[in-house]
Formats: C-alpha cells, structure tokens, sequence
C-alpha cells in the first residue's frame, strides 16, 4: 500500500484520539477519575471493521443482517437448539434453585425466563463475545450511525470501570457493544443492574446471581407483570383475518377465544387468564403456529426488538419446565432478501398502509400491511412476504 493510501486513516485516527479527549469533561461530569480515563483511553484506536459505521470516502457497512431479522421461524428457533438449551436449563434450574428462588420472590420474574435469556445472549456464558467493549464504544461513538447513545455509552462504560465492577479486560463485547453473561449496554447495568451476591458489585461477567438478577430487574422496570405468561399457543379459526396481527389491536384473551381462537392441547384457561388484554401474533401469516400475546411478550421485547427474539427466550422459558414444543408445526422455507422486504415497505407507505420503519425487516406491522395489500388487490390473503407478493406489487407500480 503506498504512503498516500494510508494518509486518510492516519488523518482519521488523529481527529479520533482529539474526539475521545474531548469527552473528558463529560466523562468527568459523570464521575470518571482522570487517572481511569486517562490509562484507559491512552492508546484506544477505532476498529473500522465493525459493522454499522459511516466512514468518509468508503460505502456504508450497514449493521449485519441478524438471525432474528433474516431467517423463517423454523430456522431461528430451531428444534435442536431449544432442545439443548432446555436440558441445559434443566440442570442451571437445579444447580441455581436458591437463587432463581429468591428472583422470583423479589422481583415476580419465573426463573426459567432469566435463564432463557442467559441461553439465547450467551449460551449459558460458553459463548466467548469477541470485541474489546470499550474500543467497540468509542468508534461507535466516532463513526456509528448512533454516534450520541454510543457517546453515553462509552463514558458510562469508563465509569464502570472507574467504579470498580469490572476491569478493562473483562468488558468483552458484541459488535454492538453489548456486555456481560446477560448483554447489557453500560448504561443499561447503570440502571438495571443488580448486586445479588452482596460482594459490592454488579458483576454480570462472572455472578450469575448478579447476571440472572439485573435481567430480571430490567424486566420488571420496563413493566413486567408477575403472574403472567407471555403467551398462549392457539390455533387460528379458518376465517381469522391475520391482518389483526398488531400490537395496536388487543381484546381480553376470552373474546379471542369467543371469535374462535382455541388454546392448543386443550389447554384450560382461568377467568383471571380471559381476563388479561392480548395482541395476535402470526410469525408465519396464516402458515405456522399462532399466539396470543400478553403485556410480558412486548417487555421482553424490549431486551431485543425481534418477534423471534421473544419466541426463541419464551419458548425456551417454557420447555424448561414442560417438554411440548410448538403444538404446530412451522412451515415457510425462505424469507425474502432484506432488499426485497424493503421495497414492499416503500410501496406499503406510498399508498398509505405502512407507517414504519423502512428496514427490511417483516415484523408484525409489515406482516399487516401486506394483508392489508393483499386483501385490496384481491389476492389470498396470507400476511406472509413471497415472491408472488413482489411480484404484483412490482406490476402495481
């Protein structure tokens, strides 16, 4: 590579070390020792092969096409791994009983959830996260396509590191900067995060009470509601309209029922369970298992923004203690490409059925807002994004 290739990065690098010692005053308005910030930003150089920057004169990276995002059900919630997943629990619910015991007292969270969302982040603490958090924090905060959270989470990471809870070696992270057993942003432990082992810190890179317990309390502060499940497996009557299937439309789980909606395995609901408001979830459209989904579904939800992320932790949480898998069976093969999803969200929005976001992405409301196309062109409507879906809307424009 010649001198002058190398002459923009050098550049860059330079206006990077001037950005990160131009955050002490932030840093130190939060709490972080000069010397910490110091010792722990001496040297930092971004890492320009993370995903999700924007970097002068190269093309976007783009964040990596998760698994939630990009592969059908039966991919993501694979069998096999819930099911090894689940033996795993099994033995972490017996080996970890008086802990799990006291999380659920104190914060109404059953532990067979905390410990599904320890296997879905980290296969138990066997996966090893790859990136040093705090280089990870500081190019996000640099060149990241959300430079201002990541700025945040980038001094509240040297302040956890000033106040002693972890040290610069164990702040292993995702891409996303991502930490610890359970996966938390810094700021997120600043908030949620839990002494359960009264040793004085929140440890969630090596006490599993704390990890499992900062879990639960992140729940529980973004609205968790002890009691609950976080759905019910139905089968969908013949003439249920999938178009329904957003959160923005809930009924008492009973009057589901009324219009149809059968538990599976004849599963008994209690008056208390009729009672509760639930959303229609059909991952598949009208193919594949359906849900009705409770308050708990959308907290979880707020862990990871993925319907799948949700079905993957609940179902997991639930084959912990019972061994039935999804009483139907899931049934798509292939999912769109992104670019593809996202073409049917701008002609969605140009005609004014979609109001989301444009991320390629088939959530819940896209699902919707497909029916809703398919139902005003005539065609079946199956809330599900296939070729034969693309192809009218490329022939309607």
């Amino acid at each position: 590579m010649s001198l002058g290739a190398l002459q923009p990065v050098r550049a860059a690098d330079s206006g990077f070390t001037q950005f990160i010692a131009s955050l002490w005053p932030e840093a130190q308005a939060a709490g972080v020792p000069r010397a910490v910030f110091e010792a722990e930003t001496r040297g930092l150089e971004p890492d320009y092969k993370l995903p999700d920057l924007i970097l002068p004169g190269r093309p976007a990276t783009g964040a990596p096409s998760q698994a939630e995002f990009v592969q059908v059900p039966a991919d993501y919630v694979k069998e096999a791994s819930i099911a090894r997943l689940a033996a795993e629990g099994q033995r972490l619910m017996a080996k970890h009983r008086a802990t799990l015991g006291a999380i659920e007292t104190r914060f109404g969270v059953p532990g067979s959830v905390v410990l599904a969302i320890w296997g879905r982040e980290t296969d138990y603490g066997r996966h090893r996260l790859p990136y040093d958090g705090l280089r990870v924090l500081a190019t996000q905060a640099w060149v990241g396509r959300r430079k201002e959270q990541y700025r945040v989470e980038f001094i509240q990471a040297l302040k956890l590191i000033g106040d002693g809870e972890v040290t610069r070696k164990d702040l292993r992270s995702s891409w996303a900067g991502a930490t610890g057993l359970t996966q938390f942003l810094p700021s997120e432990l600043g908030k949620h995060g839990i002494d359960l082992d009264g040793d004085g810190r929140r440890d969630i890179w090596h006490s599993v009470p704390d990890a499992l317990a900062s879990a639960a309390q992140q729940l529980v502060n973004k609205g968790w509601q002890p009691g609950l499940r976080w759905a019910y497996e139905v089968r969908a009557p013949a003439n249920a309209d999938c178009t329904m299937g957003v959160p923005e439309v809930t009924k008492p789980i009973g009057q589901w029922l009324r219009e149809g909606f059968v538990p599976v395995r004849g599963q008994k609901l209690s008056a208390t369970e009729q009672a509760q408001p639930a959303s229609l979830l059909q991952p598949e459209g009208i193919y594949g298992p359906a849900f009705l989904t409770t308050k708990n579904y959308f907290v979880i939800k707020e862990y990871n923004f993925s319907d799948l992320y949700v079905l993957f932790v609940g179902h997991l949480a639930d084959r912990i203690v019972s061994p039935h898998p999804f009483a139907t069976p899931w049934s798509a093969q292939t999912q769109l490409r992104t670019t593809s999803v996202e073409a049917m969200q701008r002609h969605l929005t140009r005609i004014g059925l979609y109001s989301d976001k444009v991320d390629g992405k088939a959530g819940m409301k896209t699902r919707a807002a497909l029916g809703a196309y398919q139902k005003s062109a005539g065609l079946k409507v199956d809330c599900w994004p296939s070729e034969a879906v693309l192809r009218s809307i490329g022939a309607a424009r």
